[in-house]
């Protein structure tokens, strides 16, 4: 059933980690523009970050079993509980978001059996009836330039004036956790551990940081209190287990520059205009899953053997892609970006341009890049083949 103003009651689905859902907010800015209604279907891991989303209405949580690093086993209760949940939110229509090498298949067949009437989704799988519009990627496809695509082809365009980038509600003021005056976060977990700098070498990095006139204030979350207060040490700021994903959200929206792995609050972190030193294991390629949208530094060896093998935890001794960062190259990193981030520069400060005076600083490419229809992406309605 469509809203008083002829616009769909529309489901954007994206069941992973709080970093995928945050990717996936331009995408969702298109479709709040297209629809009377928007809900998000979130993993548990996702929830927080899809209710700092602008202009959704409702999220929903499904803990699905063909998702995640730890999926619980196959619940008929735990089915006829989602089910119950899509079929009570009428849909009309519904964007399926997964990664290059997820299949969007099993969450279709639910949306189907829920009566929603019209699903769009990237698959490499044949879709039978499941689908209403297959997309296929374009190879290479940054995660949120990727969810754009598909916005795109099921007829969701951003509005006027919406440059694209990641965004989230206006964070909370954090200065009562961080103190006053200019500041790096340094971010030292991650849920993979391939993906973070081993505990020792995050620990001298912020030491080199602190020996270099920088304010440290290190962030984590519950689960990472011992981690942290080894990073922070006696030279830098522990609030370890003190935010939330909102309040993380406020505490990098202050800071000059936010050094982190490939993990969620890198993506917070560009949601919040902060530059980012990315610290970045190979394991998964960069060109999809690095910082969008803010100016940034990549560092590790994107060259090494673990390229592109996903794994979870590093197999070769010493940690030689990340842990082989020196203190100098992050110093000069975050000396790179400062200049992009002045001393309390308003979160409502959106600009996002390559900074010329320094060429190592990157900006990715942006929604402007995006193909339109007949460029190279490919699309198959009402699943033929």
């Amino acid at each position: 059933m469509t809203g008083s103003r002829g616009l769909p009651r529309t489901l954007v689905v994206r069941l992973d980690s709080a970093g995928d859902v945050l990717l996936a907010g331009p995408a969702v800015r298109a479709v709040v523009a297209g629809s009377s209604y928007t809900a998000l279907l979130c993993g548990p891991r996702g929830v927080q970050a899809g209710k700092l989303l602008p202009g959704v209405a409702e999220v929903l949580e499904y803990d699905a079993p063909w998702v995640g690093l730890e999926p619980p086993p196959v619940s008929r209760t735990a089915t006829r509980r989602v089910l119950e949940a899509l079929t009570a939110g009428r849909f009309d229509r519904a964007l399926v978001l997964v990664s290059y090498h997820q299949s969007p298949l099993p969450i279709a067949l639910l949306l189907k059996l829920a009566g929603v009437g019209w699903t769009a989704a990237d698959s490499e799988d044949y879709p039978g009836a499941l689908l209403d519009l297959r997309h296929r990627r374009l190879p290479h496809r940054h995660e949120a330039l990727a969810a754009l695509d598909l916005a795109r082809e099921a007829g969701f365009a951003l509005p006027p004036g919406d440059d694209g980038a990641l965004r989230v509600s206006t964070p909370p003021d954090t200065t009562h956790l961080t103190g006053s005056g200019p500041y790096v976060v340094v971010h030292p977990g991650a849920a993979v551990p391939a993906r973070a700098w081993s505990p020792g070498r995050a620990a001298r990095a912020a030491a080199a940081l602190a020996a270099g006139g920088h304010r440290v204030v290190v962030t984590g979350g519950p689960g990472e209190r011992d981690l942290t207060a080894k990073v922070a040490g006696e030279h830098g700021l522990d609030l370890g287990g003190a935010t939330d994903l909102r309040h993380l959200a406020g505490v990098l929206a202050g800071a000059r520059v936010a050094v982190v792995g490939n993990t969620g609050p890198a993506h917070l972190a560009a949601a919040v205009g902060t530059p980012v030193v990315s610290v970045f294991a190979p394991v998964v390629p960069a060109e999809r899953w690095g910082p969008y949208g803010v100016p940034h530094v990549l560092l590790g060896d994107q060259e090494a053997e673990c390229a592109g093998s996903r794994a979870r935890r590093c197999g070769v001794p010493g940690h030689p892609c990340l842990d082989g960062v020196s203190d100098a190259e992050v110093l000069a990193a975050v000396a790179a970006l400062q200049g992009n981030r002045p001393a309390g520069t308003p979160h409502s400060d959106r600009t996002r341009k390559t900074n010329r005076a320094n060429p190592d600083v990157d900006v990715p490419s942006g929604p402007g890049d995006v193909p339109g229809p007949g460029d190279g992406s490919e699309t198959e309605r009402g699943a033929t083949v």
